[in-house]
């Protein structure tokens, strides 16, 4: 009897995740494995911007927990009702006219990317006595439209996020080009990171998450692997 009621329990369990979910945490743990990591080594972040509720909301009730949005008004909206239950993640550009929301209501900013942001993300933490988590966003293919401080820019920007303006910068994120392989921006990620002991690299995406795995990346962004197609 026992037995039985903890097979039961299980399937219950089981059939509470969504496959996607399902299969997207397998292959995380299958690549983390292959490159002699733990599976816990790398967060899921699982990215909600501009989907549907109906599809975030099973992700939400099977036990995610960290998301990702690109704006801050939409994250507002969405997550205030749900606020205390998750780690939300700025993934996308951020203006300095929405920096005092974007401080008060994240818990990451992975899209520090220029001088200005960084001094009015500096001003802004000192009046409301908290700092998110921040990652510097590198544009490792150049891309003009694209965010992010180019490759040969990212030393002195870290420096000067951390000496001049006492950002906590915790790690990089990158955005390959959508043309070329992403493992040699992932490498170069990888190494800017080293050189400037930097322990955390956001990296990755539905399409390259596991690639990015084997290239050290600790938090990957995968949307619609988990979602499907947004609608826009």
């Amino acid at each position: 009897m026992a037995c039985a009621v903890r097979a039961n329990v299980q399937k219950l369990a089981e059939m509470t995740v969504p496959p996607a979910l399902a299969d997207v945490l397998a292959r995380i743990a299958r690549a983390a494995k292959a490159s002699g990591r733990a599976a816990s080594d790398v967060t899921l972040v699982a990215v909600s911007k501009q989907q549907p509720w109906e599809a975030v909301q099973p992700v939400l009730e099977a036990g995610q927990r960290a998301f990702g949005e690109n704006r801050v008004q939409e994250a507002m909206e969405r997550w205030t009702p749900h606020r205390e239950r998750i780690e939300l993640r700025l993934i996308g550009p951020l203006q300095t006219n929405k920096t005092r929301e974007a401080v008060a209501f994240f818990d990451v900013i992975e899209s520090l990317d220029r001088e200005k942001l960084a001094r009015v993300l500096a001003e802004e933490a000192r009046k409301q006595g908290k700092a998110p988590r921040l990652y510097v966003q590198v544009n490792t293919g150049e891309e003009p439209q694209k965010a992010g401080v180019t490759p040969a820019e990212a030393d002195g920007f870290i420096a000067a996020c951390r000496t001049t303006y006492g950002l906590p910068v915790e790690g990089l994120m990158c955005i390959p080009p959508a043309a070329e392989p992403p493992g040699p921006h992932f490498a170069l990620l990888a190494k800017i990171a080293a050189r400037n002991g930097l322990a955390k690299l956001s990296m990755g995406m539905s399409d390259d998450f596991e690639t990015a795995i084997r290239f050290g990346a600790t938090s990957v962004r995968v949307g619609s692997a988990l979602f499907g197609a947004r609608a826009y």
